[in-house]
């Protein structure tokens, strides 16, 4: 099944800039979040398919290629069951090379079969409270990844054995093979390109030079950390091949849904039910914030939607700059299961409004008014 353009998968237009693509992956993650879908297997597979597609778009070099190449350019470097595939890993010279060499017998120039390698870069999903996002911690976590062998210290031989040139390729770590007017160029089948054989194979790693381990590593979380965010552990990836430096680990951090705030940003939003006896006598409640509870003051003749804005109680920016606000969106709440004695009050209630529903209900009556005239309009 072939994948969805990056842009077309985030919503957004080719030339968008960081803040743009940003936006759009932390709404589409928050709508696709298996926390908030645990029956539905698309809207999982649509929230990896949109952080795939802001893991190669928030990187320059992956956007670069992507842009240029498509898929195929960052294909075995977007996030995926083995990591990132990192860019010391091969290159474009080495794609095109290996697929034009194989056709053509070579021709470019190529990279010696055991020049050092770096590792692959690795990704770990992260997910976080928003207490714990906005107020930074140290997290634990565990990576299985691949390291060298301490047993042949990388080498793939058994201690105390060496390795021998590879007896079908003569050490060039490719053969020609003859089919009608063509030469064909292809991988030595014996070394697989290494250019060297292993006689006596380490009897630890088998003779890869590297074995599967998972790691505990201590992860330290900053203040003001979003969905979308990134912390690079360098050289915590998998190990090099050949001897050359190990990738990195990229700690990728969503937040989880939280049962009162909205995180937008630096500024954080709730919702507040209020009964409509505070909100036409006025009053005061108690509100939650991050910090403990504030008293939030409620004027008389409060409409539902109204806006409350409490400053500096949103989110220290994980960048700097200051601590964003808590928007309290008021709603009116109908009461329920009324007494008998209750109900009177209210229909007594109702009943001293007759008369003067104007002055009491303006928004009913200019609706209402409204709606007489559009129907008078249409008479012919």
């Amino acid at each position: 099944m072939s994948k969805r353009d990056y842009y077309e998968v985030l919503g957004v237009e080719r030339g968008a800039d960081q803040k743009d693509i940003k936006k759009a992956y932390r709404r589409l993650a928050q709508k696709y979040h298996p926390d908030r879908n645990p029956d539905d297997e698309t809207a999982a597979e649509k929230f990896r398919e949109v952080s795939e597609a802001y893991e190669v778009l928030t990187d320059s070099e992956k956007r670069a290629a992507y842009d240029q190449f498509g898929h195929a350019g960052v294909d075995g470097q977007a996030a995926g069951a083995g990591g990132f595939g990192g860019a010391g890993a091969g290159g474009f010279s080495d794609i095109f090379g290996d697929v034009f060499g194989d056709i053509f017998g070579g021709g470019g120039a190529r990279r010696h079969p055991n020049a050092p390698q770096r590792g692959s870069d690795l990704r770990y999903n992260l997910e976080l409270d928003l207490e714990s996002a906005v107020a930074g911690t140290t997290v634990d976590i565990r990576v299985p990844r691949h390291i060298e062998c301490e047993r042949c210290d990388g080498d793939g031989a058994e201690p105390g054995s060496s390795k021998e040139t590879c007896p079908t390729c003569h050490g060039h770590g490719q053969v020609r093979m003859q089919q009608g007017f063509f030469a064909v160029q292809q991988t030595c089948p014996t070394c697989h390109g290494s250019g060297q054989h292993i006689k006596v194979p380490c009897h630890k790693c088998h003779g890869e030079g590297r074995v599967r381990e998972t790691r505990t590593l201590s992860v330290k979380i900053p203040a003001g950390v979003d969905t979308g965010d990134r912390i690079r552990l360098n050289g915590e990836g998998e190990a090099g091949i050949n001897g050359g430096p190990p990738g990195d680990l990229y700690v990728q951090v969503a937040i989880k849904p939280h049962p009162i705030f909205e995180r937008d940003g630096r500024h954080l939003q709730c919702e507040v039910p209020i009964n409509f006896v505070d909100a036409a006598l006025g009053g005061e409640l108690e509100v939650p914030t991050l910090d403990g509870r504030v008293k939030l003051k409620i004027p008389p003749e409060t409409q539902t939607g109204k806006m409350f804005r409490l400053k500096g109680k949103g989110v220290k920016p994980v960048r700097g700059g200051p601590a964003g606000d808590l928007l309290c969106r008021v709603v009116v709440e109908t009461p329920v299961k009324l007494g008998e004695e209750q109900k009177e009050l209210l229909r007594r209630f109702q009943d001293s409004l007759e008369g003067s529903n104007s002055h009491h209900s303006p928004k009913k009556t200019s609706f209402f008014d409204g709606v007489k005239k559009f129907f008078e309009d249409m008479k012919p």
